[in-house]
């Protein structure tokens, strides 16, 4: 809630969310889920503006869509089924989560600029603040959280 003095908005401390922004979609790994699980990604953030007038620098659009996309693509090339892509933000941070059906848990590889391939997680790790993996009773949870705003000693 709002209160207006004198043509003034006053925040009273009501209008503020105190839950995180959380959804969910599951997808089948049918050709598209990848630029689907994208777009989702890109409502989320664009909801998350809206609902919790989250300010996101310049970077955050393109740098969350790449990190979703290499966290979903892991799901889509190593597990045998469906796959759920989790989000949940606030104002500083969009915590993406995907659980796949696969036990084995992602390996990340030292950084070799010849390597073609599997440079997916270095990417995540280069772009999150926190990366997190652990088996679940479905099989595994590859957890992300990315910043929306950079800090300077990042």
């Amino acid at each position: 809630m709002s209160e207006h003095l004198g043509g003034a908005v006053i925040p009273t401390g009501f209008d503020v969310p105190v839950e995180p922004l959380r959804r969910a979609a599951h997808y089948t790994g049918e050709p598209g889920c990848i630029a689907e699980a994208r777009g989702f990604a890109s409502q989320f953030l664009q909801q998350l503006r809206t609902e919790w007038c989250a300010v996101a620098d310049g970077r955050a659009d393109g740098e969350l869509l790449l990190m979703v996309s290499e966290l979903v693509t892991n799901a889509d090339q190593h597990s045998n089924g469906p796959y759920i892509l989790e989000l949940e933000g606030t104002a500083a941070a969009v915590v993406v989560s995907v659980y796949d059906s696969s036990t084995a848990l992602p390996r990340r590889f030292p950084k070799d600029p010849e390597r073609v391939g599997r440079h997916g997680l270095e990417i995540v790790h280069a772009l999150a603040s926190e990366v997190t993996v652990e088996r679940v009773p479905v099989g595994k949870r590859v957890r992300a959280v990315f910043a929306l705003n950079q800090s300077p000693n990042r």
